[in-house]
């Protein structure tokens, strides 16, 4: 049981690491939606947003941001509960992965409109003294990166409706945070969806 709690500390101490210094390089080397061509299919390009994961924004800003503290700490709980009854480690794994990705974006949303200067199209941002940032707490943009168009084209002009009209396949941009979210629960749904209702009704614990 106390491999599994250390396994699932490292993880999400590990994506939070890794996330938060891809941000914060972005941040201060790149201008507002500039971008850094890898491939044709991949493209590194520096946004903000205010909402949910891959750019979605619905609410308020405060709201979204309380949203998401109140579900890491329900996750949180979940997770210490499930290391209490020794689940299978791939299970305790993936939510573990999925806590670290909420507190990646999190502390976008409670500490960078704090801590950093505003990102435009011609200023970098820099660290700034605590409360000097361009917005309050709990306000903060989250920082986005990873861009996937992997296919670029045009509708064929025959086509009704859509025809001649730009196309992109998969165009949200995201970070490393949501991708660890979108893994762990990709990887629940096709591996552990029977045993994730089996655990959320309390059913007879399945060990290694």
């Amino acid at each position: 049981m106390k491999r599994k709690g250390y396994l699932a500390a490292f993880i999400i101490l590990g994506v939070l690491i890794i996330d938060q210094i891809i941000k914060i390089w972005v941040k201060t080397t790149m201008f507002l939606h500039s971008s850094i061509h890898i491939t044709d299919w991949f493209q590194i390009f520096f946004t903000e947003n205010n909402g949910m994961a891959f750019g979605m924004e619905l609410f308020g800003k405060l709201f979204l941001t309380s949203f998401r503290i109140v579900a890491v700490i329900l996750i949180l709980w979940y997770l210490i509960d499930i290391i209490k009854r020794n689940l299978k480690t791939g299970y305790i794994v993936c939510i573990a992965m999925i806590l670290a990705g909420a507190c990646g974006n999190i502390i976008d949303c409670v500490f960078y409109g704090v801590i950093f200067s505003e990102s435009t199209y011609s200023q970098l941002a820099t660290f700034v003294p605590i409360g000097e940032g361009y917005g309050s707490w709990f306000q903060g943009r989250v920082v986005d990166m990873f861009y996937f168009p992997i296919i670029d084209t045009h509708w064929p002009s025959w086509l009704p409706i859509w025809g001649g009209k730009h196309f992109i396949f998969f165009s949200p941009i995201f970070n490393f945070a949501d991708a660890s979210i979108s893994c762990g629960i990709i990887a629940l749904l096709l591996f552990y969806h029977k045993y994730l209702n089996a655990s959320l009704g309390k059913k007879k614990d399945k060990k290694d």
